[in-house]
């Protein structure tokens, strides 16, 4: 064998079934579940797999989230391009101190009391969002109609946004995440996305609001104070994590139930499932489809396996959630499941901030949408359905659905 043919593969890609993750990390888990991978700019290191393995590595202090020692798996992004595309207060690239001074910032924004707080809100969104649907009348594109506008209007809110810019950060936020887009390309889109969100801080520390932005520009525990490029960083990524996921989380997540009409009537007979309905559809489509680049700062053992300081690995959530060992008949979605510790948020430090938003979201979403729409249907055929397999996040770019009218 020839030296690159010796070399271990890059992350897999291809799906054999839109809704479960590519066949081969299966393959991989089962063969070496901490096993050899290249990364998008050519240095090798670890893929996991298992979900005990992923857990691990996300919550020990010698992995690191910074860029300089996490490549990418299937995009080349050197750390000083980051560096330009990302502004301080980008949170999820930081390890302690730095990340635990921001997180506490923020914290307080996303308890469980707070998210109660918003809860009427979400709810009338989504109330907003049916109404509209029911309108019009089917057949409706649902990623249009539902799965978009309601987590972009509840971030909006919360960070004081107006909606009215919405189609000019949406546009930046999708090619931010095309796995497809050139270095020249997303230095160019974040500095836009970056001179937006510095636009927006500095009116925020000039003209504050009740919203998140303008409470960091103003809040008496920040020591020393946010600078506008800080909180312009921090505006980013909210913005992103807080929409991108939730949206196509809907979507998907809503098509995965019409293709499984036996649990879409479960839900739709028995409404107080949608706890475990959120959960099971959380873990079954884990869309951060890339998992979790992370590098390693000392010499430590994942699995079994020795990993040297400087290596990096790329936990895999959708496999880790797909993982035998911890959910029985794992390609099979259930929303009666009652042990579901799935990653699908991460874990660790890093554990998605917004999460119980999130799932406030689609709670109240789904809900609603069932109640509402319980003759909920494909009005296209399933070739007709684009998937966002070319994006970090995963999902659909659209999903035509109708109903029939109430009598």
């Amino acid at each position: 064998m020839s030296e690159t043919e010796q070399r271990p593969p890059t992350l897999p890609r291809e799906r054999s079934c839109p809704f479960s993750p590519p066949p081969e990390l299966e393959e991989r888990r089962h063969a070496d579940p901490v096993s050899r991978m290249r990364f998008a700019d050519d240095s090798e290191g670890w893929l996991l797999t298992r979900h005990a393995d992923v857990r691990a590595a996300l919550a020990d202090p010698r992995v690191s989230s910074h860029p300089a020692k996490a490549p990418q798996p299937w995009r080349n992004l050197a750390p000083e391009m980051k560096a330009e595309v990302y502004l301080p207060g980008f949170l999820i690239f930081m390890d302690p101190p730095d990340h635990t001074r921001y997180r506490r910032l923020l914290t307080k924004w996303f308890t469980m009391r707070a998210i109660r707080k918003l809860q009427p809100r979400v709810d009338q969104i989504v109330t907003d969002a049916l109404d509209a649907m029911e309108a019009q009348g089917g057949p409706v594109d649902l990623v249009q109609s539902f799965a978009l506008p309601i987590p972009l209007y509840v971030i909006c809110e919360l960070m004081g946004v107006r909606y009215e810019d919405r189609a000019d950060f949406m546009d930046m936020v999708l090619r931010l995440q095309a796995l497809d887009a050139s270095p020249e390309e997303l230095g160019a889109t974040g500095a836009r996305m970056n001179e937006f969100m510095m636009n927006l801080a500095a009116d925020k520390r000039k003209n504050p609001g009740e919203d998140l932005l303008s409470h960091l520009a103003h809040d008496p525990d920040a020591n020393p104070a946010l600078t506008d490029l800080e909180i312009a960083g921090i505006g980013v990524l909210m913005l992103i994590a807080g929409h991108e996921t939730s949206a196509n989380m809907l979507g998907v997540g809503t098509y995965t139930l019409l293709q499984n009409p036996d649990q879409w009537a479960l839900l739709r007979d028995d409404i107080g499932l949608i706890d475990q309905a959120v959960e099971e559809l959380l873990r079954h489509q884990t869309i951060v489809q890339q998992g979790l680049p992370r590098g390693v700062t000392e010499d430590m053992e994942i699995g079994g396996h020795p990993v040297k300081a400087g290596e990096a690995v790329l936990a895999s959530l959708p496999a880790a959630n797909r993982d035998p060992e911890v959910f029985p008949d794992p390609d099979r979605l259930d929303i009666t499941r009652e042990h579901n510790p799935h990653l699908a948020f991460g874990h660790g430090i890093h554990l998605c901030l917004g999460m119980e938003l999130a799932r406030v979201e689609m709670r109240s979403a789904w809900r609603g949408l069932v109640t509402r729409f319980p003759t909920l249907r494909m009005a296209a055929p399933p070739q007709d359905i684009r998937w966002r397999d070319d994006q970090i996040v995963y999902g659909v770019y659209n999903l035509p659905v109708t109903w029939d009218e109430a009598r």
